[in-house]
């Protein structure tokens, strides 16, 4: 195996080996040291860390025009103590282990790339730290960071065969609560108001929001109810995971939400949520895409395909405020999220190359900013009895 790409392969285990799930902010801090770290290494100068609500993000800006952001974050969804059953590891083929794919090798390609240009003049380096749980402390940063750049690189992980992600379903999130009334459930079930069953009607007419001809899926997931096995439960609650490819979808859905009735008397209902991320529209990642393929030619790399997909990531922020965004520009691999997460090796070099030749591309002709999107507004929603 080359130097460079053995460095590479060292760092991505670095990083992996460095656990960082989101909801752990020590571990997220560590994890910071760790990128922090290799960053300055890599471009020569340190980041300013960020720390908002306890959660730890990283910057890197140099001064220049135009202005170039290159996004990724560095937290996973992997609790702290998973290496213990999937070590990070790797083999003449693969480097895996948890986090590998999504995305700390993605981290590693960046920082590699951009290594390799002349300067680093007008460009934005965000790595933040909450991206799996919806970004809510660093969406702020996010967006202001792309609204002062021509066009957002993101380096999450490719699609299937390396392909580019054009396109994201935009997601919305949601918490229905139920209110009934406790009873005892043997003695006098009837003076309770039951907020199982009731519960379970919600969840239906929630599931009904879905539309498969139009990609939209609306998806009940955690559900919580009751105290003990013989008392009426007087709460319960579930949370719903929203997928659309339009706003105006997302929109329908949200009044869907609203419109959320209680089937039993003397229950109530209660709904908190909303988008959380507009769609990343095909029409945002056009022109990247295309000067994507241009490069890929040009450097003799195969040629570049574009996928749509349902997960969305934070170049749906980028995209939302008219910024022209191009995703999965990270490794080539499989299984995010999955036991089987790991990286091609023999595509990290490819895709340092990309990226440095992508970048390059956009400094000499900037592309045009597209108009902003106007995600819908998320609020509470008290849904009264009738």
């Amino acid at each position: 195996m080359p130097e460079p790409l053995e460095t590479m392969v060292a760092e991505i285990l670095r990083l992996v080996r460095c656990e960082s799930p989101s909801d752990d902010l020590a571990a997220v801090a560590r994890s910071a040291d760790a990128v922090s770290e290799l960053g300055t290494t890599r471009l020569g100068a340190a980041p300013e860390r960020i720390v908002i609500d306890g959660r730890t993000h990283l910057r890197w800006r140099f001064p220049g025009e135009p202005r170039i952001l290159v996004l990724g974050h560095h937290d996973t969804v992997w609790p702290v103590g998973s290496l213990a059953e999937l070590p990070a590891r790797a083999d003449a083929e693969t480097v895996a282990g948890p986090g590998s794919f999504d995305m700390k090798a993605g981290l590693v390609i960046a920082f590699h790339a951009l290594g390799r240009l002349t300067d680093l003049a007008g460009i934005t380096v965000l790595v933040t730290g909450d991206e799996e749980p919806g970004s809510s402390t660093s969406r702020a940063l996010i967006e202001d960071e792309a609204r002062a750049s021509v066009a957002a690189l993101v380096l999450e992980a490719a699609g299937p065969g390396g392909a580019l992600k054009v396109a994201r379903k935009g997601v919305s999130r949601y918490e229905v609560a139920v209110l009934g009334r406790a009873s005892h459930a043997g003695l006098d079930p009837e003076q309770g108001v039951n907020a199982t069953l009731e519960l379970a009607h919600q969840v239906q007419a929630v599931a009904l929001l879905g539309d498969h001809d139009a990609g939209t899926t609306v998806t009940p997931t955690r559900t919580s109810s009751g105290t003990t096995t013989n008392t009426v439960p007087a709460q319960a609650s579930f949370s719903v995971d929203v997928r659309a490819l339009t706003a105006a979808e997302q929109e329908r859905v949200h009044a869907g939400m609203l419109a959320l009735r209680p089937r039993i008397a003397g229950a109530r209902v209660a709904v908190d949520g909303g988008v959380n991320r507009s769609p990343l529209a095909a029409d945002s990642s056009a022109e990247l895409f295309r000067r994507a393929q241009t490069v890929a030619a040009r450097l003799a790399l195969p040629p570049l395909a574009g996928s749509s997909v349902g997960g969305a990531s934070d170049g749906n922020f980028t995209a939302g405020v008219g910024t022209p965004t191009l995703d999965g520009l990270g490794a080539v691999g499989g299984g995010a999220h999955a036991a089987d997460e790991h990286v091609l090796i023999a595509e990290l070099e490819p895709r340092v190359r990309l990226l440095a030749g992508l970048i390059e591309d956009l400094r000499a002709t900037p592309p045009a900013r597209s108009a902003a999107q106007n995600p819908t507004a998320s609020a509470p929603i008290t849904v009264p009895s009738p």
